[in-house]
């Protein structure tokens, strides 16, 4: 009989213990924000005491993705089609969907940019000995399709299988069709289709239900989560010293992005002041940060959206679903730039203006149906590779890095897709500035609990406790 891993055991055992602390400080009312914070730094710690003895506790967070994921089909389903059925026109959902398309390839190439301006100033992979005699590439080779092929899968094909493979374009393309014919339906006899509306309603409120019971669990799988995450990062890192120059350029990237180039995004583009903005958006970005999936950060980035910035479901439920497969400045922006920059200095490749234009545009047209899923930026910095004439064997050395890289890539994808969602919403008319500032609470179907004066509001704060996030309590509401 085998021995049992007394550390594992015993880190289980801690985790739990500080689960219970967790659960103590919700119900002495600490805030959604300030639980998952405090589960990053615990969950760090839990990883560097416990390295190399977590797969007990690796087991919860591969839960609370599985669970979660489960939900983002459906979820986007019942989300674009309110969106889209409550926009009441073509006009508007035509206006709302171009905007969020652009700002959502605006965020990347400004991703792209910043990150070959850092990559040529520091001189990322000069001097590096590159020994790609004897490595493989083939199977990154058989991560790229041929054109036609990526066309043809951005399209609906059957149904289920989209919705088991969770291909959002395909769904979304398809759900946009019916809730385009729905407008065009109702514009004419309203009265034919009023129950399709209210069904689409209906579900809509009874799926955010079941998501905000998931998403209060957060602040503990982000506690498993990036306790693994933690352990895995410190062993790959023992065995990538010599490239640890390159993952250092790729998280200043990466931050630089998230807050510095997004901060002055909200500020012009959508007049919010960008420090209440990131705060109130910390909770999606450390879930994007510890799961290292966009698709499955959706549900409460879309909440934490409608709930605590402002931006009408309409908006929220119709730009973040989209900027799960648009845009992706860390996975299809900084990475695969970063990489090439990298390949072209260790190689001594001689690279002219004309060269580096036409990987901005490369890596823009590579986010074009990204998917949000742990390992697409190895996918798409494969496809980048490939079309500038790079050899894609660089990856396979750079995949201990990646792995860790992708976690501030993954808060970077979240921070774009909630700045897109607040300017598309900000320039629509759709932004509740009530909310963002506190003085507004929304129910967690999207309606909004408005108050009448600040002395109604005052008196609602001394029986309700305010609200701090997408707690367990104010989703079950």
């Amino acid at each position: 009989m085998a021995e049992p891993d007394w550390l594992a055991l015993a880190a289980t055992g801690v985790v739990a213990a500080l689960f219970a602390g967790l659960f103590l400080l919700r119900r002495r009312g600490a805030g959604f924000t300030l639980l998952t914070v405090v589960a990053l730094v615990v969950g760090v710690a839990a990883g560097l005491l416990f390295q190399g003895h977590l797969a007990y506790v690796d087991v919860i967070g591969t839960i609370y993705i599985n669970v979660i994921t489960a939900f983002v089909a459906p979820l986007i389903i019942v989300s674009v089609l309110s969106s889209v059925t409550s926009l009441g026109s073509i006009a508007k959902l035509r206006t709302i969907g171009l905007s969020s398309v652009f700002w959502l390839l605006l965020t990347n190439l400004l991703a792209i940019l910043l990150t070959l301006g850092l990559a040529l100033a520091t001189g990322v992979g000069r001097g590096a000995q590159l020994e790609l005699s004897g490595v493989d590439g083939g199977s990154l080779t058989g991560l790229l399709r041929p054109l036609d092929q990526v066309i043809v899968g951005l399209f609906p094909s059957n149904l289920s299988n989209d919705l088991g493979a969770n291909n959002l374009i395909g769904l979304i393309l398809f759900t946009i069709l019916i809730a385009v014919s729905y407008l065009l339906v109702a514009d004419r006899k309203p009265e034919k289709v009023r129950a399709f509306k209210d069904v689409v309603d209906a579900s809509r409120r009874v799926f955010f239900k079941a998501v905000g019971f998931i998403i209060a669990l957060t602040p503990y799988a982000v506690l498993a989560l990036v306790a693994s995450t933690t352990s895995t990062a410190v062993a790959r890192l023992e065995t990538a010293a010599s490239l640890l120059g390159v993952l250092v350029v790729a998280l200043v990237a990466c931050f630089v992005d998230a807050y510095l180039v997004n901060g002055v995004l909200v500020r012009v583009f959508a007049d919010l002041n960008p420090f209440r903005f990131f705060r109130l958006i910390t909770p999606p970005q450390y879930t994007a940060f510890t799961t290292q999936s966009s698709i499955g950060t959706l549900p409460l980035t879309i909440a934490t959206l409608s709930r605590r910035i402002g931006v009408s479901p309409e908006v929220a439920g119709f730009t973040a679903p989209i900027g799960t497969t648009i845009g992706m400045p860390g996975c299809a922006g900084i990475w695969p730039t970063l990489v090439a920059v990298f390949s072209v200095h260790a190689l001594g490749i001689q690279y002219t203006p004309l060269d580096y234009v036409v990987l901005v545009v490369l890596g823009l047209l590579v986010s074009l149906g990204t998917a949000g899923v742990p390992g697409t930026a190895i996918i798409t910095a494969t496809a980048v590779l490939t079309a500038v004439g790079l050899p894609i064997e660089v990856l396979v050395l750079l995949i201990p890095i990646s792995a860790v890289a992708g976690t501030a890539s993954t808060m970077a994808n979240v921070t774009a897709a909630a700045t897109a969602s607040a300017i598309v919403a900000r320039r629509a008319g759709a932004l509740d500035d009530e909310v963002i500032a506190g003085r507004r609470e929304v129910a967690d179907d999207g309606d909004r609990d408005t108050a009448a004066d600040p002395a109604t509001a005052a008196a609602s704060a001394a029986s309700t406790r305010r609200l701090d996030g997408p707690t367990s309590e104010g989703l079950a509401r």
